[in-house]
């Protein structure tokens, strides 16, 4: 099957590149020149593990084109999925401009039948709009289905390739039929492909974020609340995980959430809500603890070496918002860096990834370093932000022979309060005695 993505930011090229690798013929389009000739070239705009090599298997194979011609690629696919950013307004709302600017043009030049897909996550609604702006400018028949992505970056391969569920919103049976036989090698093992509505497939996609997102802020209140009654998060987790009703997942209480996803999509639910004339209390409760959280890792270096930190040498290890990605958008790293300077803090940090996006954010104002144990000689306190494996058993002796002062603070909750307490260190988590 011939196949347009247009847009080659995380999700379209992740899906572009997914659908060449079962044998369809993808053209990927971008109108950012920069972007196309570093993905000719054999590069990749992002972090993701295995997307390198996929996209450079299936270029070389010819699955795998990329291009600044859009109209070119309206013409000559059936099937057009529209996978541009729609960034948060200032009240919240996911802003369409991208996305009926992508429509229009599909309007003008589409010569036949088409299939256009919403792979970007749009307000519930969306898919009317888009079709009415197509409307516009052709008279050929188009079936505009919404075709949300649950990817979760660091594993966005495997979660495209093996996905939980495929969510399919259209009215048309064709269309439906169309995207089944477009999925059908990814759910070989019989997991869901879930036909309904555009509007509950665009209000799902919203929903599923919004409900992770306000696990992981009720997690991490529970945790503060340990932290005040002495009790150890990390067994209360185990002890409600078990629980079939609940399941395990994103109990993990930390330094609150960050990426392009849960805080975009959560306010966003929130600004069509306030459309409605509604609240989402909730919701609202949830970003309010998790800008809270952010924060909490400042209060309990306060605890310790007071309100000023002026002389001091802060290690930072991990800047993304989370493991295998080099995403820094809305991450907790930058608050709490941030919140160090202010402090009067020299901050030493590291990221197996992350390094060259943070020198976006924060300019010079931190020392970069080439390794956690560089950020770490001569440091009054180590500060863990980000798991990355590399992170999780390093050599402690090692850090206790050149850290100034022995103190930790697990952000994450991965290191072993007992063994390092025992190894000489100060030990503070996330909730945990």
């Amino acid at each position: 099957m011939r196949i347009a993505v247009v847009g080659s930011g995380y999700v379209g090229l992740v899906a572009a590149t997914c659908f060449a690798e079962t044998g369809n013929e993808v053209v990927t389009v971008d109108r950012d020149r920069s972007k196309i000739d570093l993905l000719n070239s054999g590069g990749i705009p992002i972090y993701e593990p295995g997307l390198e090599e996929m996209v450079q298997r299936n270029r070389a194979e010819g699955r795998l084109v990329f291009t600044t011609d859009l109209p070119g690629a309206v013409r000559s696919c059936r099937i057009i999925f529209i996978a541009v950013g729609t960034p948060p307004d200032e009240d919240g709302s996911a802003d369409l401009k991208h996305v009926l600017a992508v429509a229009r043009e599909i309007g003008e030049n589409i010569d036949g039948p088409r299939i256009v897909v919403n792979k970007s996550t749009v307000p519930v609604g969306t898919a009317d709009l888009v079709r009415a702006e197509i409307k516009k400018y052709t008279t050929h028949e188009v079936s505009v289905v919404s075709n949300p992505e649950f990817l979760k970056e660091g594993t966005a391969i495997d979660d495209f390739l093996k996905p939980d569920r495929v969510v399919i919103g259209t009215s048309d049976p064709a269309a439906a039929v169309t995207m089944r036989e477009i999925y059908s090698p990814f759910v070989r093992t019989n997991n869901p492909v879930i036909v309904m509505s555009n509007r509950s497939a665009e209000m799902t996609k919203y929903v599923a974020n919004s409900l992770l997102a306000a696990r992981i802020s009720f997690m991490n209140e529970v945790a503060n609340l340990c932290d005040a009654m002495g009790a150890d998060v990390d067994e209360v987790r185990i002890g409600v995980g078990s629980d079939r009703r609940i399941g395990p997942s994103f109990l993990f209480p930390g330094v609150g959430f960050g990426g392009s996803c849960f805080p975009k999509d959560v306010r966003a639910l929130m600004a069509t809500a306030r459309g409605q004339g509604m609240r989402m209390h909730t919701l609202e409760a949830a970003v309010e603890v998790n800008e809270a959280q952010k924060r909490k890792m400042l209060e309990k270096l306060e605890a310790v070496f007071g309100p000023s930190l002026r002389g001091l040498r802060m290690a930072v290890w991990g800047l993304a918002f989370k493991p295998n990605t080099d995403d820094m958008r809305e991450a907790p790293s930058v608050v709490v860096i941030k919140g160090l300077l202010e402090r009067g803090a020299r901050v030493a940090v590291y990221d197996p990834q992350a390094m060259k996006n943070a020198r976006t954010i924060l300019g010079e104002t931190v020392e970069y370093c080439r390794s956690g144990y560089e950020a770490a000689e001569g440091a009054d306190a180590l500060i863990l932000l980000t798991e990355w494996l590399e992170f999780r058993e390093p050599d402690f002796s090692k850090l206790a022979s050149t850290m100034r002062r022995k103190a930790v603070f697990d952000g994450r909750n991965v290191w072993n309060p007992s063994k390092l307490k025992g190894l000489g260190f100060e030990y503070c988590g996330m909730g945990r005695r």
